[in-house]
């Protein structure tokens, strides 16, 4: 089932449906690699190298921008952390590009150094991932992401009408998508007394963390019913340790992302529905927005892209072009 950007507004999934996308103007001067013919200079900044979701948004970011006759060089940190990130970011202000397309990994701790960024001339796109204060950027795009947590209770509650108790799974706190995702969960979870929240557990996006939480969670209450993991790493752990506890006849698990691990545990019967968002989107939808700001051209403030829920059911038809990329 597909969710587009008008149906995430006329069904309200979520708190994020009162969401306004503003327009505004930004005639500021381009940065300091701008060129007249329109080729521009654009960085992109992956949350995580090699994660399914940031290269399907690169393949979106480079059609997009060979269409508009511009550049793109990538990089990503190896694992979603501030710390590596931040070095990468420095490095990009250094080389003076027009724009930076950046999922940022801390809302707090990224502010700083992607504003230097701003701050040097650069336009700033956020995709997927934001700051705490994210008024330097130009615009802001990604997924509505406390509608992709209801969505992921509801599908757990149509495989269990009776309820049951029910856990996240998660990256880290401080993380705006993922933190978005709880909160759709929990509100959702929250207005079904049939439902018991045993709460959010961290994986640190570490496979291997989620599945020893999962095993030891169900452990200590072996009627879970449920289990919604936050995104790719965490949904490929907690199916492993769904299986190893011998629960994958009664557990269902919902997924956030569809990585090709992810679409396989699906297909087998692992992982119950997937939550795919559309990277691809948010990386076309970044480079226009960061061309409109160069172009002194409206801009828009805030997009919010849709998603695909994937079942087996689905999986082979209208949900196959939801799957993600390995590779371009």
């Amino acid at each position: 089932m597909k969710w587009n950007r008008t149906a995430l507004g006329i069904l309200a999934l979520g708190a994020s449906a009162g969401l306004l996308l503003t327009g505004c103007s930004n005639g500021s001067t381009p940065g300091a690699g701008s060129s007249d013919s329109g080729a521009y200079k654009i960085a992109f900044v992956q949350g995580v190298a090699g994660d399914e979701f940031y290269i399907s948004m690169q393949c979106g970011i480079e059609a997009a921008a060979k269409k508009a006759g511009a550049t793109v060089t990538t990089q990503g940190p190896a694992k979603f952390d501030p710390t590596l990130q931040k070095p990468l970011v420095d490095s990009v202000v250094a080389s003076k590009p027009d724009a930076l397309l950046i999922a940022a990994t801390d809302v707090t701790a990224m502010r700083t150094p992607i504003k230097a960024a701003a701050d040097a001339g650069i336009k700033v796109v956020l995709v997927d991932t934001t700051v705490d204060d994210p008024s330097f950027a130009v615009s802001q795009i990604s997924s509505d992401n406390v509608g992709g947590g209801k969505a992921a209770f509801d599908a757990i509650k149509q495989a269990n009408p009776d309820g049951g108790k029910v856990l996240v799974v998660s990256v880290d706190p401080g993380i705006s998508t993922t933190d978005a995702r709880v909160k759709g969960f929990e509100d959702a979870t929250a207005a079904d007394s049939s439902f018991d929240y045993l709460g959010v557990q961290y994986s640190h996006n570490e496979p291997a963390t989620a599945a020893e939480i999962v095993t030891a969670a169900l452990q200590k209450d072996p009627d879970i019913v449920g289990i919604f993991a936050t995104n790719l790493f965490s949904a490929e752990g907690t199916a492993t340790g769904v299986k190893q506890a011998d629960k994958a006849d009664s557990v269902t698990i919902v997924g956030f992302d569809a990585g090709p691990a992810q679409v396989k545990q699906l297909q087998e019967g692992t992982v119950q529905a997937l939550v795919a968002q559309e990277p691809a989107t948010i990386g076309t939808d970044a480079v226009e927005q960061a061309i409109a700001s160069l172009k002194g051209e409206t801009v828009t403030a805030e997009i919010q892209t849709g998603f695909t829920i994937l079942t087996r059911d689905n999986l082979a038809g209208e949900g196959a072009d939801a799957v993600y990329k390995s590779s371009c």
